[in-house]
């Protein structure tokens, strides 16, 4: 059985795709807002994360690649990390490399 992969439509960069979808234009832009919210909290998220562990690196004077040793990731991962390239890692990623280096992350609900 072969698999219909052909692309049909791309939405533009900055375009809402709720409206690509056939919503309507109010809810379309109520979920657009709602998802925009969602991702500049997780970036913003992800940047403190990052921040933490980029400030655990210079406390401790210490070389991409000895980070990278501790880390457990490889020396181009740590200057991803401390070049805040927030795209190329998960939440998760983030809170076990601090884990890693006994900086325990707490989650706050509310």
């Amino acid at each position: 059985m072969k698999i219909d992969t052909a692309v049909r439509h791309v939405t533009r960069p900055g375009a809402n795709l709720f409206l690509d979808l056939g919503f309507e234009p109010s809810e379309a832009q109520r979920l657009q807002a709602i998802s925009r919210k969602q991702i500049d909290e997780a970036q913003a998220l992800k940047e403190q994360l990052m921040a933490e562990i980029a400030a655990w690196i210079q406390e401790h004077h210490l070389k991409q690649a000895q980070a990278a040793q501790i880390l457990m990731v490889s020396r181009p991962r740590v200057s991803d990390v401390v070049n805040f390239k927030t795209s190329k890692f998960t939440i998760d990623t983030l809170v076990e490399m601090l884990t890693r280096v006994g900086k325990p992350v707490r989650l706050a609900v509310g």
